[in-house]
């Protein structure tokens, strides 16, 4: 799979450019990735269309990466599960086990890493 055939869902996403949400579009732009921002106040991010709700996004989703804390995360574990995201990557401060637990029980690969460090040691 090309990069412009990755679909990265972007939980989280932020116009601050201080914040690793950010900084992530932006490697991810670089690298030619396609990406879905999420955020429910703001329109565009980053010159790229910003989805509401993870219920929002129609196109399949092969990464979600995760930049809300499980307050703000467990909530939308139904939304992650209704979208079957190929891989869920729980970025530092992200983590919840509750909804670790779900995805693993749904099938959903998971996995606690920095998806920054993923991208600039090409392990994404």
């Amino acid at each position: 799979m090309s990069n412009s055939d990755h679909h990265v869902a972007v939980l989280g996403a932020s116009p601050k450019p201080a914040r690793y949400a950010n900084q992530c579009i932006r490697l991810l732009l670089q690298r030619e990735y396609r990406i879905t921002p999420v955020h429910p106040r703001f329109a565009e991010i980053e010159g790229l269309a910003v989805s509401a709700s993870l219920d929002d996004i129609a196109d399949a989703v092969d990464t979600l990466t995760l930049y809300v804390g499980p307050q703000l995360l467990e909530p939308q574990t139904d939304a992650i599960v209704r979208m079957r995201p190929g891989r869920v990557i729980f970025n530092p401060g992200t983590e919840s086990g509750a909804v670790q637990r779900r995805l693993s029980d749904e099938g959903i690969e998971w996995l606690e890493a920095c998806t920054l460090v993923m991208l600039r040691t090409e392990q994404f």
